[in-house]
């Protein structure tokens, strides 16, 4: 039975598609330190993970197999689900009089989904003729909070990228990978001469086509034409829609690090207009969803070791280029599994929600 709010406003029922996944039990975390906006939380997954009993709210709910029985009476179902589930389930949710928060890729540039930030672009949620809203791509939203702020203030017209990016991107399986190869290279001698760490750790390279551990990957995603990744043209396709900027140019360069979670970025941005390093601080420090940690002369400055399991985007190392006086260098970190993925996802879900009362 949904729970009532003082006004006597039903509170609205949540379904969390993907309960069971890596970014599903963070989404768990974050509705349990949110807050308490929600009536009726229901879990749903596969069937395999039917009948699993996980805990949301400090109360054990059992977990339902994907039907589409499971949206009767749902307000707002949240996804991180494969593309193709998303694309065969978020239609049939949406049919039921759902409003579906999509984490995946499935309807991302569809030019009929929102494709949402709240600190960035929250009046585009409510325009969402199919029902749906679409989550960015978690290295897109590592560094589009920052970037949103400052072109608030700036104007962007150029975007020059390079991710860092944790092995938890890659799911569950990114990170048993790292972990296994990390205890197949501990307390050797290996990353001194050509192929050794290959040769170690084998055919274990998981979703990567690389090894991770002692090593760095130039590459994240699936082949897109002429040598991009899925991943670089995400970044790029989905900064320009969020920031409604159709024709930003954006160059991108992903690559994968030995870190479990939290990816970084650099990132080189130009602008309309002359830019200070004093008013671009300025607006970081203030701006919602971002922390400025900025003493490399004190050696603060963000690293994925620290911000692992924070919410904000942390942004350090600003500095006003060297040969272009509008523009800017940062670096940018964020926890890929909350702000890239699940908590960013659970605060679409709240401004939907709001539109209730």
């Amino acid at each position: 039975m949904s729970r009532l709010l003082t006004t006597g406003i039903r509170r609205p029922t949540l379904a969390v598609v993907g309960a069971t996944g890596a970014v599903g039990t963070v989404m768990l975390q974050i509705l349990s330190q949110r807050a308490d906006i929600w009536g009726e939380i229901r879990l749903v997954a596969s069937p395999r993970s039917a009948g699993r009993k996980l805990t949301v709210r400090g109360q054990e709910t059992e977990v339902s197999a994907l039907s589409e029985e499971v949206f009767d009476g749902v307000d707002i179902a949240m996804f991180d689900v494969p593309d193709e589930v998303a694309a065969k389930w978020a239609p049939v949710a949406a049919a039921r009089g759902v409003v579906v928060v999509d984490n995946s890729g499935a309807f991302r540039m569809e030019p009929d989904v929102p494709l949402v930030v709240p600190e960035v672009n929250p009046h585009a949620v409510r325009s969402r003729p199919r029902g749906i809203v679409a989550n960015p791509n978690c290295t897109t939203l590592s560094m589009i909070v920052a970037l949103g702020a400052l072109h608030s203030a700036y104007g962007l017209r150029e975007l020059v990228v390079s991710s860092y990016q944790a092995v938890s991107g890659a799911g569950r399986a990114g990170v048993e990978t790292l972990r296994q190869q990390i205890s197949l290279v501990a307390g050797t001698e290996l990353g001194t001469s050509p192929g050794d760490v290959r040769r170690a750790v084998g055919d274990n390279t998981g979703p990567f086509p690389e090894p991770v551990a002692l090593n760095v990957v130039p590459w994240a995603g699936s082949p897109r034409a002429d040598g991009w990744s899925s991943e670089e043209m995400k970044v790029r396709d989905e900064s320009r829609k969020i920031l409604g900027l159709p024709k930003l140019p954006v160059a991108v360069t992903c690559v994968r690090v030995p870190v479990v979670t939290t990816h970084s970025l650099t990132v080189h941005a130009r602008f309309q207009d002359t830019v200070t390093v004093g008013g671009a601080r300025e607006i970081l420090a203030t701006a919602p969803g971002v922390v400025l940690f900025d003493n490399p002369e004190a050696g603060e400055y963000p690293t994925p070791a620290d911000v692992v399991g924070t919410d904000p985007t942390w942004v350090g190392r600003v500095r006003r280029a060297l040969d272009d006086p509008t523009a800017l260098e940062l670096f940018v970190c964020g926890d890929n599994l909350r702000k890239g993925a699940a908590l960013n996802v659970a605060q679409i879900a709240e401004l939907v929600a709001a539109e209730r009362h």
